[in-house]
């Protein structure tokens, strides 16, 4: 689930793979925080990027499949500048440290390592005072194998947490339903919420 060719393919089986919208739990989180600059892991075809733009954030949207995020370039066409738009790796090319003052990380297959070398760049991408929104499915709602897809293969947001220091605070932590529907042909019916906050930096 984290090769480029797998996702392109699952992208072009139809012409709109998800619904355009914003995750429902990045909407909850993140309407009352001041905007500033974003990484949105994962981006697909662009809902949450554009949702988060549309509310003055200036979006660094990255995804490893090229349809997805052509797709995605078309819709925003001249639109949204405030959105950057990338092809990338997590797993071989880390975001660049202390830059965002939001990572969401939405739904994200991330696949397990030793040394846990991905999401632990991912945390220290989150500027000081900045925010770290993890979400996922419930993991006992998806079967084993689906879409191969195995649970135990990936990081949850239970392991952002583990990996979390005494520099963040934890906002949120717990397993809540949907708040809107599931995608066609899916069964999710909770999502597993991690938001934190990394400490500012403070004046000496």
């Amino acid at each position: 689930m984290t090769d480029a060719t797998f996702w392109d393919e699952r992208y072009g089986s139809r012409e709109q793979l998800f619904s355009g919208l914003p995750n429902g739990v990045l909407v909850a989180e993140v309407a009352d925080l001041p905007p500033g600059q974003a990484l949105d892991v994962g981006c697909g075809e662009g809902g949450d990027a554009f949702w988060l733009a549309g509310r003055g954030w200036r979006v660094t949207a990255i995804d490893i499949s090229r349809v997805a995020l052509e797709r995605a370039v078309a819709k925003a066409g001249s639109d949204f500048p405030n959105v950057a738009w990338a092809r990338a790796d997590l797993t071989a090319t880390p975001p660049p440290a202390g830059s965002f003052d939001l990572v969401s990380i939405q739904y994200f297959p991330l696949p397990r390592r030793a040394g846990h070398a991905a999401p632990r760049a991912l945390l220290s991408a989150v500027a000081p005072g900045g925010t770290l929104l993890v979400v996922a499915h419930d993991r006992t709602e998806i079967p084993d194998g689906e879409h191969g897809f195995h649970a135990d293969d990936y990081y949850e947001p239970a392991d952002y947490a583990a990996l979390l220091d005494d520099t963040w605070t934890v906002l949120v932590d717990e397993t809540r339903p949907r708040a809107v529907p599931p995608p066609p042909g899916t069964h999710h019916t909770r999502d597993v919420v991690l938001r934190a906050r990394r400490a500012p930096v403070t004046a000496r």
